[in-house]
């Protein structure tokens, strides 16, 4: 396989694409990536905007053969890769390979779900669900895969979608008289024969863990596996390793059990009043906190919180309706699982403020949100176990597939041998071989990937860096303001965007505001508003929340004027090129909230390891968001524009050169007439 001919001005992806460039860096990248999967190894590799990051892994993966799993940070990505960039690199090929596309299971249409809510209608809870049911009813027999995605009718976010869907907790699996029609199945099938997979780390992480009943795994089968956006992979293993317990799984819970107690257990209780008490306990969760948004440590909620007895009711009314399934589950496979999920429910609600299991650091914490209570148990690392997972291994296994010494020991102890008598070693598989590659443009700080691999256990990985292709110093310009006041201060937002408008103004609008905070989204948009509409400037301001994030960007870029004001949601995955996008404003350096229970566990065993948690973790953190909201700025070769950072740290404090110095090398200026100057010249 010659990859340097494959990407040359010659070669077939020159014909296939038009505005191809050769790029020296992406043909290094793509023989790093071919190396490690003639050879089954581990690589981390970083590569700048406009290296060609995907195709330098298709390329290799489509033609070295075997199955690959590729994974992707969201559900847009995994469409984009699924059904522009993959088909666009394979017909390029001409390899004949196989492909699909696996999503998680909320995402396909359940017929066991779709009869329950066709035949009972006090399921539905409007007119509009009626309405959204028919259209449903109308497309699942015109859909050959189910994915809601195909059903444009009916909006994402309906609320019907949750009762016409399954989740893992209510899905009946082989007991399920569709099985064999069954969607979820049909998509698993598919990927099951197909070359390439492409699926989320959502999905990914989930298979991984929960070994669904009856389904077969896809990891077994895979000789490559491609993290694509893998910078998002610690906080998705983090949500997988840990258990979750939420007031949303309690309200369907409930709902099931209602409808289905009724429909076929009518005699076994009077389930109305059976189920009244976990529903008031359920919705009392939420009333413990009042109405503040927060995250809390179990350890900061204190005996006479009011989530203790609320806790404790909630525990007496499960363990009421669990009787009774129990009693009843031989009846139908629908009360079997319902009483399956009753004891599951059961387990994690007892399992929450329970001491620490010994063998690794947890946190027992309760997040929340607009949308209900969740109460958490997460692992503070997901190294260890991240990495057994990887390697093939059990849980008493080294990275070689060979027992510990302290269990050899320690089976050897319990038995008596005969003279001369050798223990004979018990047969473990080998690990799988299989190539791991784990790829994104931010996961080192300044060429030091040491915070992404410890924080996953890859110390066994090779890494390697290539910056990006584009002439940053002649396209873009970074500035930090003079005068503003302190992060933490309340005037700040209003300093930021004050700051900005001789920029905005002399760019003609065409700007990105990304904040650190939703509030600070809030104050940003006000303060625009009033300011344009007292000046009379022309130029739109679209807020993150007022539209779905697609319609937002499709505002933005038809609008060409436009200021965008967005949170987190708007720092990666947008893709904006040319010059409707010239100016991108950034409120503070992204520091993860301190009161983050999470965050401070971590923060606080580094510390008594003997490590320097700000330096060590969060300066790292920042640097890598950072570096994912600056890269919104320059897409393509002959893109240009300025990087404003409202936040003097990133000069007047020790760290702060640290920061700057792990982004792209632009031109610096803190006097606005410059920065202005370079905005009207493009």
């Amino acid at each position: 396989m010659d990859l340097a001919a494959l990407f040359s001005a010659s070669g077939p992806l020159a014909r296939a694409f038009e505005g191809y460039r050769v790029r020296v860096e992406q043909i290094e990248m793509s023989q790093a990536i071919l190396g490690a999967i003639r050879e089954s190894k581990t690589v981390v590799l970083e590569a700048g905007t406009g290296v060609g990051k995907t195709a330098a892994y298709l390329v290799p993966s489509l033609l070295e053969g075997g199955k690959v799993i590729i994974s992707t940070g969201t559900k847009a990505l995994q469409d984009q890769l699924f059904h522009r960039d993959l088909p666009a690199v394979r017909d390029a090929l001409a390899v004949p390979v196989k492909t699909a596309l696996l999503k998680g299971r909320s995402n396909y249409l359940c017929w066991h779900h779709l009869d329950r809510a066709n035949q009972d209608a006090t399921l539905l809870a409007s007119r509009q669900e009626v309405k959204d049911l028919g259209m449903i009813n109308r497309f699942i027999h015109l859909s050959p895969t189910g994915d809601k995605a195909e059903c444009p009718s009916v909006p994402e976010n309906a609320s019907i979608w949750a009762r016409v869907t399954s989740t893992r907790e209510n899905c009946l699996g082989s007991e399920c008289k569709h099985y064999n029609e069954c969607f979820v199945m049909k998509a698993r099938r598919e990927a099951q024969d197909s070359d390439v997979v492409v699926v989320n780390h959502h999905l990914f992480f989930a298979d991984l863990m929960l070994r669904e009943e009856g389904v077969p795994e896809l990891l077994p089968n895979a000789q490559t596996i491609i993290f694509d956006e893998a910078h998002q992979l610690p906080d998705t293993a983090t949500l997988f390793f840990g258990e979750t317990l939420s007031s949303a799984q309690l309200l369907d819970f409930l709902r099931d059990a209602l409808a289905t107690g009724q429909a076929q257990a009518r005699d076994a209780a009077h389930w109305p009043d059976l189920l009244a008490p976990l529903d008031r306990a359920t919705r009392d969760l939420r009333l413990s906190f009042g109405p503040t948004l927060q995250r809390l440590a179990h350890a900061q909620l204190g005996a006479d919180h009011p989530l203790v007895p609320t806790l404790n009711r909630l525990r007496e009314a499960l363990f009421a309706v669990r009787e009774v399934l129990e009693s009843q589950a031989e009846r139908s496979p629908e009360l079997n699982q319902l009483n399956r999920r009753a004891n599951e429910l059961s387990q994690n609600l007892l399992a929450w403020g329970a001491p620490e299991r010994a063998d690794q650091p947890e946190l027992c914490w309760v997040d929340v949100g607009s949308h209900g209570i969740q109460l958490h148990r997460t692992p503070i690392s997901v190294a260890d176990v991240f990495k057994r997972q990887r390697l093939g291994l059990q849980a008493d296994q080294d990275e070689h597939g060979e027992a510990s010494p302290d269990d050899v020991e320690a089976e050897s102890s319990s038995a008596l041998y005969a003279p001369g008598e050798l223990p004979q070693e018990p047969q473990r598989e080998a690990p799988p071989k299989r190539a791991w590659i784990f790829t994104s443009a931010t996961l080192a700080v300044k060429n030091n990937f040491d915070h992404f691999t410890q924080g996953l256990g890859l110390d066994d990985a090779q890494c390697a860096s290539w910056s990006s292709p584009y002439d940053y110093p002649a396209q873009a310009m970074l500035y930090v303001p003079t005068g503003l006041p302190a992060p933490n201060h309340a005037d700040h937002t209003q300093a930021v965007v004050d700051a900005a408008l001789p920029l905005i103004e002399a760019n003609r609008g065409r700007a990105f505001i990304l904040c650190t905070s939703l509030r600070a989204v809030g104050k940003a948009t006000e303060r625009l508003k009033q300011v344009f509409q007292e000046r009379d400037w022309p130029f739109p301001v679209l807020q993150q929340g007022d539209a779905p994030r697609p319609t937002l960007l499709e505002d933005f870029r038809r609008a060409g004027n436009a200021v965008l004001v967005g949170s987190h949601s708007f720092w990666e995955g947008i893709d904006v090129k040319g010059d409707a996008l010239t100016l991108v404003v950034i409120d503070k350096l992204p520091f993860a909230p301190p009161d983050d229970p999470v965050l401070a566990k971590r923060l606080e065993l580094l510390e008594k390891n003997g490590g320097n948690p700000f330096m060590e973790h969060q300066v790292p953190q920042a640097i890598i968001a950072l570096k994912q909201g600056a890269g919104r700025l320059i897409r393509s070769e002959t893109d240009h524009g300025v990087l404003m950072i409202g936040d003097t740290r990133l000069i007047d404090r020790p760290y702060g050169r640290r920061i700057w110095q792990s982004l792209p090398p632009m031109k610096r200026s803190r006097v606005e007439s410059e920065v202005v100057e370079f905005l009207l010249t493009l």
